[in-house]
């Protein structure tokens, strides 16, 4: 059996168990959130939703499912029993205790409901995605990326020797935990079976999808358009739906973690700043796999190698940020209508932190010349920025600006 390897996000759990009486841990299916929850709770009562008997007690008897069931306990797939979330906000409120309910589930639509409903103020949240690169080269550090020099200082002590081809090999691979523990596992089996026990559980449950075909168009064709703008008109033509529909069924990708919506930076005075989100994959290895990119080669040679190398940067920083429990990161880029662009901006503390994400390993001061619009915007404060790109060494460009490795991140 595999060994099993750390996530970031231990620490996390641990502490939101201090403050709060009951933690919940959502992210997609099959990231690792019972493995890590089980880890952390061994010794505790566990009970799990997709037993039929249990699930049948939770819905029917919810009353005296933690008299069977005491905490402290680990409910696993909690939203297939919604109504328990009532019985653990009765039992909070009468004993105050902390670190008495931990729970995961894949499908924050309604697991959300319930929490806000009856758990506001009583729950820590945290989402859980798949293995970062950090998680992957055992690197203990578990800061949130930020371009700095303090954050370099650290990062620099634990560095993972990661090649080019190993760089594309991840990227195409995917971090799912199943696929990145077992080499030997079939890439294209594994993504098969998970999109179709994707639709048929998640999808089924939250909305009224009947053509199970399209909506797997629709999610090829949303693979197809990650590192882009979103445009709802067009995959509402390309999979032939209305485009509320479209707009629905995007909303289910990114309410089951599976597609992220990079915002638009605007403030008052950036009036001529697009106001459309960016589309990425969390998991580049599911977008390869849903627009046929069979082979590393293959991807890394291809029309669409430069996107998919920036939805891995991003869905790397994205993970930097939830493994801290930071459920909305600070993360925004840069459009404005004379197509001026910046990949990413990382807001800290009032500074913008701009980033750009370049497949080569050349990058040049050009790379950043957009940074400088960002001095000429009245009230925003610039602070160190970079290119994230394959070149090996951490080195400065100009001024504080970085060439940055994909080893940093």
């Amino acid at each position: 059996m595999a060994s099993y390897i750390k996530r970031h996000a231990e620490s996390t759990v641990l502490q939101l168990a201090k403050m709060f009486g009951a933690v919940l841990v959502a992210g997609p299916r099959q990231v690792g959130k019972t493995t890590m929850l089980q880890k952390l709770t061994e010794g505790m009562n566990y009970v799990t939703l997709d037993d039929m008997v249990v699930r049948a007690a939770a819905q029917e008897e919810s009353v005296t499912f933690f008299k069977d069931n005491p905490p402290p306990v680990f409910v696993d797939e909690i939203q297939k029993a919604p109504n328990l979330f009532e019985q653990i906000k009765l039992l909070l409120d009468r004993s105050h205790k902390k670190g008495q309910f931990f729970l995961c589930g894949s499908q924050q639509f309604q697991m959300m409901k319930g929490v806000s409903e009856s758990l506001s103020g009583r729950i820590g949240l945290i989402t859980l995605l798949g293995f970062s690169l950090r998680e992957k080269y055992g690197v203990s550090d578990n800061t949130p990326f930020l371009p700095t020099e303090e954050y370099f200082t650290e990062r620099r002590k634990q560095l993972a020797d990661i090649s080019y081809d190993t760089v594309w090999a991840a990227i195409h691979r995917g971090c799912m935990p199943e696929l990145c523990e077992n080499p030997d596992f079939d890439w294209q089996l594994f993504y098969s079976a998970y999109v179709r026990t994707y639709i048929e559980r998640d999808v089924r449950d939250l909305s009224e999808v009947g053509d199970i075909l399209k909506f797997t168009r629709f999610m090829t064709a949303a693979a197809a358009s990650t590192g882009q703008l979103v445009n709802l008109a067009s995959l509402a033509r390309d999979v032939r739906i209305s485009q509320p529909t479209a707009e629905r069924w995007l909303s289910i990708l990114v309410a089951s973690n599976i597609v992220y919506l990079l915002k638009p930076y605007s403030n008052n005075i950036t009036k001529r700043a697009v106001k459309t989100p960016k589309l990425y994959f969390l998991d580049t290895g599911l977008a390869a796999y849903l627009t046929k990119w069979n082979t590393a080669d293959v991807l890394k040679n291809g029309a669409m190698a430069g996107a998919f190398f920036e939805s891995f940067v991003i869905s790397e920083i994205i993970k930097s940020y939830s493994n801290k429990g930071i459920i909305d990161p600070p993360l925004y880029f840069y459009r404005d209508k004379e197509m001026n662009e910046i990949d990413l901006l990382i807001e800290d503390g009032g500074t913008l932190y701009p980033l750009e994400i370049k497949k080569h390993a050349d990058p040049q001061k050009k790379d950043m010349a957009a940074f400088d619009l960002l001095d000429k915007i009245p009230g925003i404060r610039r602070g160190p920025g970079g290119v994230i790109c394959l070149y090996d060494r951490l080195i400065t460009l100009r001024g504080s600006d970085k060439v940055i490795p994909v080893c940093y991140l």
